[in-house]
């Protein structure tokens, strides 16, 4: 009887021990965010970013669906967890703008970390924060 209740304790001890272990999210950057961006605090677009990352690049889209951007030229500096990334925006004239997006990831070991920043489409100039989605 004894040796059972040392096996079950055992056993129960390890499943806490391993817990943290399974509970890890991967990346910091791989994920779905969500956020706003706009010229001023009233003037806000809502967007969503999915990104991911296989070791050597990025990879992702805003807003996926029907009007997706696809990441190009995405760079993550891991010294300081700047994130620079540039897509091609249709305007509402028809015509593209390219936008330069920068920013930095914040709350690094949190599960709600923020990735915040400026970006530039053109001659328009504004800041956006995003902040990812959980996993579970």
């Amino acid at each position: 009887m004894q040796a059972r209740a040392f096996y079950i304790c055992f056993v129960f001890a390890c499943m806490i021990i391993a817990a943290p272990v399974f509970a890890q999210e991967g990346h910091p950057l791989v994920g779905s965010w969500h956020g706003n961006w706009g010229t001023s605090t009233t003037d806000r677009t809502d967007f969503t970013l999915i990104m991911d990352w296989d070791g050597k690049a990025i990879s992702g889209v805003v807003n996926p669906g029907f009007e997706q951007m696809p990441l190009q030229n995405a760079k993550l500096n891991p010294k300081d967890w700047t994130v620079h990334f540039e897509i091609d925006r249709k305007e509402k004239s028809g015509s593209t703008a390219r936008c330069l997006i920068d920013g930095k990831i914040d709350k690094l070991g949190s599960d709600r970390r923020t990735l915040t920043g400026t970006y530039t489409c053109g001659a328009t100039k504004g800041d956006f924060k995003l902040t990812r989605d959980r996993d579970y």
